[in-house]
């Protein structure tokens, strides 16, 4: 029971936060049309800081609906088409059950035992490991997985890391990261436009109005730049504990933390995808190194995942090192660069 009621209370939590990224969205949108239209009238008039200042403001608030307009029609896009542009940008191309039959019969097997649809499958020639699922409906709903990750996996790991992308699925994590990659569309949109334009900005000569001037312009970008960290805090707000969730749904999907564990380790210091958008990259099993960037990444670690593989679902570290890490490092290593917990247990 208390497994259920976390499980759709993540679901119902994440819910309230695909909304609230979605106004937050509205929120930057108006917070960064002020900060352009400050900027371009900065850079059309030679007048006081005050007089751009209220020029500008009125000038907002007519070009405010276009701005949301042009966003409204941005979120429909990326709903509508958000896989097709994954595609695009990783290079994936969806396959068939006749093609890839080991994938398909571990994915179908995995759906049947929970009553879901079988969502489509996609491979992206590459040599790192990595997987991500993709979509916000469920008719959209797509896997995605490295060429390199099905070399190297044997059939229980990619069982495992199926299972894990399934969950995210389940738990609606996929579109909460889709909002997220939309979020920060914007922003870098609006961005690109605020430094092309800085560039073409006049310069004006040495008088007082042009201290006004130069003012607006600094308070315009400013607010882009907030707007920016704002952008990025949502990002980094996503609750990482989407992917312990991830994992331990895998575990509970196959009844299997060992073949999770042994997946981990094979995709650890293997999973970047060369050409890849970081946005994408936050939506796969894997992302950021174990380092000191790991308290700014949307991932926890692998080793504090595997951590928590081996305290709750009873995993162990295999008693060899998989075959993908075992020519890098040897269980030795790992155990002291990882700590005691990596003996496994008995």
């Amino acid at each position: 029971m208390g497994q259920a009621f976390g499980l759709y209370t993540h679901i119902r939590n994440n819910r309230w936060r695909s909304w609230f990224l979605l106004a937050s969205l509205f929120v930057l949108v108006a917070a960064v049309t002020f900060a352009l239209t400050l900027v371009f009238d900065a850079a059309r008039f030679n007048a006081p800081f005050y007089r751009i200042l209220s020029y500008a403001w009125r000038q907002f608030w007519s070009y405010l609906p276009v701005a949301f307009i042009l966003a409204t029609i941005w979120v429909g896009i990326g709903f509508a088409f958000n896989t097709t542009m994954i595609a695009w940008a990783t290079g994936s191309q969806e396959v068939t059950r006749e093609s890839h039959p080991r994938l398909y019969h571990l994915l179908e097997t995995l759906c049947i035992s929970r009553g879901m649809p079988v969502p489509r499958l996609a491979v992206i020639e590459s040599a790192a490991l990595n997987a991500f699922a993709s979509g916000v409906t469920e008719k959209q709903y797509q896997i995605s997985v490295t060429t390199g990750l099905m070399e190297a996996l044997d059939d229980a790991e990619l069982e495992a890391v199926l299972a894990h992308e399934l969950t995210h699925i389940r738990n609606q994590d996929v579109r909460l990261m889709i909002i997220a990659v939309l979020i920060a569309g914007v922003i870098s949109f609006f961005g690109e436009l605020l430094v092309r334009g800085r560039f073409r900005f006049g310069g004006g000569g040495g008088s007082s109005d042009n201290k006004g001037r130069g003012f607006a312009l600094l308070v315009g970008a400013v607010i882009m730049l907030l707007a920016w960290f704002l952008a990025v805090l949502i990002r980094f707000s996503l609750s990482r504990s989407r992917e312990y969730l991830a994992d331990a749904g895998a575990v509970e999907l196959t009844k299997n933390p060992d073949a999770m564990i042994s997946a981990l380790l094979k995709i650890s210091g293997r999973a970047d995808i060369e050409g890849v958008p970081s946005g994408i990259m936050d939506m796969c099993i894997e992302n950021d190194p174990d380092d000191f960037a790991d308290i700014f990444s949307t991932h926890p670690s692998i080793t504090k995942r595997i951590q928590a593989l081996q305290a709750h679902a009873g995993g162990h570290i295999p008693l060899g090192p998989p075959q993908a890490i075992a020519d890098r490092e040897s269980l030795t290593d790992i155990v002291e660069k990882r700590g005691p917990w990596a003996r496994g247990g008995p």
